[in-house]
């Protein structure tokens, strides 16, 4: 009979393929632990934008992640890591994720407030492409300019764009829901993840994060 530490193994070999990624559980990489939790009744409380749900509603795993745009840890977790998690946990209903805003710059809130401008359909879509090309815009002085064609790219026009931003009342909502995360969860940096109210800070491996998933669907409820 399998123990759990076997059956962790054998779903991220599932899940990846990857030497890699065996050879990291098999050296005795153990599930992280958490550095603290919230309840997650109040983790789940409407705030002031509405949650943008990546599967389905009813899955056993809830993922929260709090993210900047400029933040890399975050871009890599987009591109390197979310795909091997939609397709195994996201895509099956085993869990869901709820991506939260987390401007630490200007240029984060910018592009916050554009993503909640296009159609629920392009929103994860639009932050997945600013997350692919992060390291473009971050170098670019005309940001203003590059994120019109990127938002037109994405269904907004040139008038939808500059009403977008200058949206008060958005701008407002987005940094009530950055103090939010500060004061009433405790974050101090992204991304930091909340995975069933259980709190994670800084970057997941693909196995790490697999491993937390998979002892979330072995826990009783």
């Amino acid at each position: 009979m399998l123990n759990r530490r076997d059956a962790l193994l054998g779903a991220v070999v599932a899940l990846t393929g990857s030497g890699s990624a065996i050879s990291a559980m098999a050296a005795g990489e153990a599930i992280p632990e958490p550095v603290g939790s919230v309840d997650v009744a109040k983790l789940m409380q409407a705030g002031p934008l509405e949650d943008m749900v990546m599967g389905k509603t009813d899955a056993p795993v809830t993922i929260i992640e709090y993210a900047s745009m400029g933040c890399s840890h975050c871009a890599d977790f987009t591109a390197h890591t979310l795909p091997a998690i939609k397709a195994k946990y996201i895509n099956t209903g085993k869990a869901k994720l709820i991506f939260r805003e987390l401007p630490l710059e200007a240029r984060s809130t910018g592009i916050f407030m554009l993503a909640r401008c296009v159609t629920k359909e392009r929103y994860y879509p639009f932050i997945e492409t600013l997350f692919g090309h992060q390291e473009q815009w971050l170098q670019i002085a005309d940001i203003k300019s590059y994120l019109l064609q990127t938002s037109k790219l994405a269904g907004l026009t040139q008038d939808q764009f500059n009403a977008c931003l200058a949206n008060q009342d958005l701008l407002n909502k987005v940094n009530a829901g950055r103090e939010r995360a500060l004061k009433e969860f405790g974050i101090t940096g992204t991304p930091t993840f909340f995975i069933n109210g259980k709190k994670y800070v800084g970057a997941l491996s693909l196995a790490q994060m697999s491993a937390i998933i998979e002892n979330e669907l072995a826990s009783p409820r």
